[in-house]
């Protein structure tokens, strides 16, 4: 209940609704032109549907479910980054989402440079940056890179560049969607190491994979979510057990 003070993240009956272009329009004068007049049809879709979840502070709750079954949306809703359609979305805490690491960078900064940046956009000043600054780059393993411009970086080097910063303070709320995904498999193990240490100290995770092993590790709890529906949740190892098997696939996948 919302009442309850264990209570950190409570969405209910959230609704996530989009509006696609119904019609193939092949260049932008004629969308505009159609916008204006109010001739451009558009096909509703529901991305989630009626979502009733509830995390206690501490816990670590695993989103699984199929490419296209709403496990984003259901983490951008409670990050604010969208709004429900309809229903309530109430959270407890300061969050740090890991949604989509380097997604703040400017490419033509170096890594040094985007340091600073990233770090005052969460609000962190020169100072506290300073002071943790050769932390990120040691977790991170780019100090022969810290001079090159982003846009040089790997996929796997932004993410590392990222999840170093994003994790130098404990948050109350971890979301980590899936950006494991990018590294090296001594990297992935190093990151998961972390987020234990997190959850060890009283920080709330959610975190989005297709890989039902780290999902059983971190998590325990889950919620397994489907065209934007749920269709179960509770303890990790039930929900992971049944995701498997309606996919036929071993249950240690």
């Amino acid at each position: 209940m919302a009442s309850d003070k264990d209570t950190i993240i409570k969405v209910t009956n959230a609704a996530v609704r989009f509006n696609m272009a119904s019609e193939r329009i092949d260049n932008l004068k004629e969308y505009f032109v159609k916008l204006i007049k109010r001739e451009l049809m558009f096909q509703e879709f529901m991305a989630l549907k009626d979502i009733n979840f509830e995390v206690k502070r501490g816990e670590a709750w695993g989103l699984i479910g199929t490419n296209g079954s709403g496990k984003s949306t259901l983490l951008k809703l409670i990050c604010g980054i969208l709004k429900p359609y309809r229903g309530t979305v109430e959270v407890r805490g300061s969050i740090a989402p890991l949604i989509e690491l380097g997604a703040g960078f400017d490419g033509e900064l170096t890594a040094t440079e985007n340091i600073y940046l990233n770090g005052a956009v969460l609000g962190y000043s020169k100072e506290f940056m300073d002071a943790h600054y050769d932390e990120i780059v040691e977790f991170a393993e780019l100090k022969d890179f810290m001079n090159m411009p982003i846009k040089n970086y790997s996929s796997g080097m932004a993410a590392r560049l990222g999840f170093a910063i994003a994790t130098i303070v404990q948050p109350e709320i971890l979301i980590v969607d899936e950006v494991l995904a990018v590294g090296d498999a001594a990297f992935q193990e190093k990151c998961q190491e972390r987020m234990h240490h997190m959850l060890e100290n009283g920080t709330t995770l959610l975190f989005v994979s297709h890989t039902m092993a780290t999902v059983r590790q971190l998590c325990d709890h889950a919620i397994w979510l489907n065209k934007g529906n749920v269709v179960m949740q509770g303890e990790a190892e039930s929900v992971c057990d049944a995701y498997m098997e309606s996919l036929n696939l071993p249950e240690n996948a």
